[in-house]
């Protein structure tokens, strides 16, 4: 039918070049959207129009979509989406409706594999998330009290992540879709960390900044709206997430609930000024993150002090639990300073291109951290904007936000027809293990990070700005 008409092809191009939603899809999508306009024409008289018709038709209400969705969501409770999250060391699945209602929510944590091997291991992570997977999107439906045939779409993560764990979420999104007859919307991860401040925060409008802090990214980004953004800064070696994991593991700390959240409890015992640190890229006038140094600076702290992270926190004497404690502190003020420094920078940049730009997402599991809301609250009320952060369940990874970014793109027709029934388990799927989000701003390029070489996939951004121009283009 792509073939057929184009137009339709275009205006409903989601992210993904090799595939095209059915006119099926396409009417049943937009039918879901004609609340604002009044009811479209049945699907059969739709099948029966002139191409010129038929096209017209779809336009105006991708149009209208766009326009709604960019700033205020359309309120429509019959809307209702299973987002499935496995990027890395979470298998989470939720079931949310386009009114925001979360209608339930399931985790499955790898906190035991976590401890065992000090980190995510990405074979014991992809074998972890098949064995739960099954029970967690089972769990999910019946804590919503419904079925798949309840369900309006499925969305999941496909990047960016582990390749491993990622291909486990996209095989059962698409097993339950190809059964069950209903689309797929694959999101970025990140993109949907940004996006569940809308969820939380109705009235948050673009353009607005973000600040995603996990354990395997730091992203600054303006959002100028639904799948645009600029990327201002981001990570060129290590993500403040895993230097607090690392630090958490050579301190010898319970990492069951993972680094953060450790070093950050044991900080708040210890004297932040003790240890000398030096805040990392000072040097540097850009807004990009580097914290490989300073995990090598407190490694090296570390062996001075002779700590012997053999010997669990819980068992140190006294004197050894005070100098880990002053080294989690120092650690985490330096760690944050470095947050700090780029976000001031990011504000500056963000107001220039956007100066309607007034409040700041916080989010990423990092953003749970208490320490870390508290210094950048303060950075944004000197700089006149707020501060907004999803709460603590909804910063870390989880199905929610899959599942709201899902409705958001539903909503303006960026989604995928169903697969087929009986697709094989070594099927091609489409997985983005390397996918940047925006394009990087010109005065934030980093000399230190090629993106050419890091670069797998056309950023989300540059994939929709080319739909539309393909768009525009066919419509004249």
């Amino acid at each position: 039918m792509a073939t057929i008409f184009p137009n339709l092809s275009s205006a409903i191009f989601r992210v993904n070049p090799f595939y095209r939603p059915s006119l099926y899809l396409t009417i049943r999508g937009f039918n879901k959207l004609g609340a604002q306009q009044g009811p479209l024409r049945p699907a059969r008289s739709i099948l029966r129009a002139s191409f010129k018709s038929l096209s017209a038709q779809l336009s105006s209400n991708f149009n209208l979509a766009m326009a709604q969705t960019q700033n205020q969501l359309i309120p429509d409770k019959s809307l209702v989406v299973l987002g499935i999250e496995t990027s890395c060391d979470d298998t989470a699945a939720a079931v949310v409706n386009s009114n925001g209602e979360i209608l339930s929510q399931v985790i499955s944590s790898q906190a035991e594999l976590l401890a065992k091997y000090g980190g995510v291991a990405p074979k014991m992570a992809e074998e972890a998330h098949a064995q739960a997977i099954d029970q967690v999107v089972q769990d999910a439906l019946d804590k919503a009290k419904l079925t798949e045939k309840d369900l309006t779409a499925v969305a999941v993560t496909i990047g960016p992540g582990l390749s491993l764990c990622l291909r486990v979420g996209v095989q059962k999104a698409r097993r339950i879709a190809g059964a069950h007859s209903l689309p797929i919307v694959g999101v970025h991860h990140m993109e949907a960390h940004t996006l569940v401040a809308r969820l939380v925060e109705r009235k948050l409008q673009f353009p607005f900044m973000a600040l995603l802090v996990s354990g395997g990214h730091n992203l600054l980004i303006l959002a100028r709206g639904l799948g645009d953004c600029i990327q201002l800064g981001t990570t060129i070696d290590d993500a403040i997430g895993e230097a607090y994991d690392k630090t958490a593991k050579w301190l010898g700390l319970d990492l069951r609930k993972s680094g953060g959240p450790a070093v950050e409890k044991l900080a708040l015992e210890g004297d932040a000024e003790s240890v000398k640190f030096n805040v990392p890229m000072k040097q540097h006038k850009d807004c990009n993150f580097s914290y490989a140094g300073l995990k090598t600076q407190v490694r090296l702290a570390i062996e001075a002090k002779n700590i012997n992270a053999g010997i669990s926190i819980s068992s140190a004497s006294s004197e050894d639990r005070k100098a880990r404690a002053d080294i989690a502190a120092s650690f985490q003020r330096v760690a944050v300073l470095h947050l700090e420094d780029k976000c001031k920078r990011a504000i500056e940049w963000a107001l220039k291109i956007e100066p309607s730009v007034n409040h700041l997402v916080v989010s990423g599991g990092v953003a749970s951290n208490q320490y870390v809301r508290a210094r950048l609250n303060e950075v944004v009320k000197k700089n006149g904007l707020q501060l907004v952060c999803p709460p603590p369940s909804l910063c870390t990874d989880n199905g929610v936000m899959v599942a709201w970014t899902g409705i958001e793109h539903f909503l303006v027709g960026r989604f995928d027809p169903p697969p087929p029934p009986d697709e094989p388990e070594d099927a091609l799927v489409d997985l983005r293990p390397r996918w940047p989000l925006g394009e990087e701003y010109a005065e934030g390029k980093s000399e230190a990070r090629s993106l050419k070489t890091a670069r797998v996939h056309p950023s989300l951004t540059s994939l929709i700005q080319a739909s539309r121009k393909q768009q525009s283009e066919s419509a004249v």
